[in-house]
């Protein structure tokens, strides 16, 4: 069993930077591609960014792109999300999460086998 837990959410001004972590649990770490999502009220949960395993490979929703940055550190079992350029429409509970199985890095929600309780990030225009 994985266990995912987030941190790093807050309140910020449009046009600032969060930074947040994902903790895994667990020995698989290092064999797990990693996402974040996010899901505003009222939204279905979005895809953010993914990583895969090495972190070779990354990508990114659209919305995000040249603003956010997924990385990970096997040795630390952490997975990371820089936001810059924070925009009102960020505002959102984030959710790391941990697919046991893709290859490659999937945007799909169905994919993640374990997920994180979340963390608010708020950012006022």
């Amino acid at each position: 069993q994985v266990q995912l837990v987030e941190s790093g959410g807050g309140l910020v001004q449009a046009g600032g930077s969060l930074s947040l972590s994902c903790a895994a649990s667990g020995r698989t770490f290092s064999s797990e591609t990693m996402g974040w999502f996010r899901q505003a009220p009222g939204n279905e949960r979005d895809f953010v960014a993914a990583i895969s395993r090495t972190g070779a490979t990354t990508y990114y929703a659209d919305s995000v792109k040249g603003r956010f940055s997924i990385s990970r550190d096997n040795a630390k079992n952490t997975v990371y999300l820089q936001m810059n350029s924070l925009k009102p429409e960020d505002t959102a509970v984030y959710y790391c999460a941990a697919d046991r199985s893709s290859v490659l890095p999937s945007v799909w929600s169905r994919d993640y086998d374990y997920w994180g309780q979340g963390t608010q990030v708020t950012v006022s225009s």
